[in-house]
């Protein structure tokens, strides 16, 4: 018997995602299932379910693992060679004392708690200086204007879970009901352009797996998920919204390095032309 709470496979999809198991519904016989490392919520058919085994739960978290440590390491190499550009070195001799740094600062709304948690412990290893608030997807558009009254950041990540109902033709792909959640994005998206309308003032992360993302991009967002409605990984938002932050504030954001700095790539992310939020101050305080 399937309980809410069990991490499974699916046969169809050849096992390749864990999930777990968020509700069921036996009349139907079917199961909503959330990825653990996907930001994707879908139904599966009970029949088709499969029990993770230890040894896949084994194999799983060392997977994962390995892919998290290869992406800070590759960013903070990315950041390396950023600071050894020549416009730092000349940043360095234009300021003699002692100068400071200040990033760009993350508000992060997250409908799925447990991503959230694991996405602030890699903003801190990251040196981001990020907020989080844990809100269903629905809500988001209510309380947006008033979080960001509160926080001021500059970098709001609007994420959670997400879906294609039904994927078919074109015409179907493009029409915003036949998604879980992006209405309720692009909601959150406008609400935020009611409160801040530069994009360069406020530079915006939309979407999860699979959402709309022409939606995103006309309703604001700057950089926004899925151009292919594909899966996009949990900590992806994380890895955009590092880029931005560490971006200098006269410089436009290369969009091609933001979505290659993810963990999903272009098929997965995609955007518009944007400035960083990376400033320099001095002098440094003594205190």
């Amino acid at each position: 018997m399937w309980r809410v709470g069990d991490l499974v496979m699916r046969h169809s999809h050849d096992r390749d995602l864990c999930f777990v198991i968020v509700r069921l519904d036996f009349d139907r016989r079917l199961a909503i299932l959330k990825g653990l490392d996907v930001r994707l919520l879908a139904d599966s058919p009970l029949d088709d379910l499969a029990r993770v085994t230890e040894l896949d739960w084994r194999n799983y978290q060392v997977g994962q693992a390995k892919l998290q440590q290869e992406t800070l390491r590759l960013v903070q190499m990315r950041r390396q060679v950023d600071r050894d550009k020549e416009d730092y070195r000349s940043e360095k001799e234009r300021y003699p004392h002692d100068f400071f740094e200040r990033p760009g600062r993350v508000l992060h709304l997250d409908g799925d708690g447990s991503y959230l948690e694991r996405c602030l412990s890699i903003y801190q290893r990251l040196g981001v200086h990020a907020t989080g608030k844990n809100l269903p997807e629905q809500e988001m558009a209510g309380r947006i204007e008033e979080l960001l009254a509160q926080f001021a950041p500059d970098i709001l990540i609007i994420t959670g879970h997400d879906g294609v109902l039904r994927k078919g033709a074109p015409a179907e792909v493009l029409q915003i009901d036949n998604y879980r959640n992006s209405d309720s994005f692009v909601k959150a998206v406008r609400a935020a352009r009611r409160y801040e309308r530069s994009l360069d003032e406020l530079v915006i992360f939309a979407g999860a797996c699979q959402s709309h993302y022409e939606a995103l991009l006309e309703a604001g967002a700057n950089f926004a998920s899925s151009p292919d409605r594909i899966l996009i990984h949990a900590l992806d938002p994380v890895l955009v919204a590092e880029k931005i932050a560490f971006t200098p504030i006269g410089e436009t954001i290369d969009i091609y390095h933001i979505v290659r700095s993810t963990i999903t790539g272009t098929e997965g992310l995609g955007g518009v032309q944007s400035r960083g939020k990376y400033r320099i101050g001095l002098p440094r305080s003594r205190y």
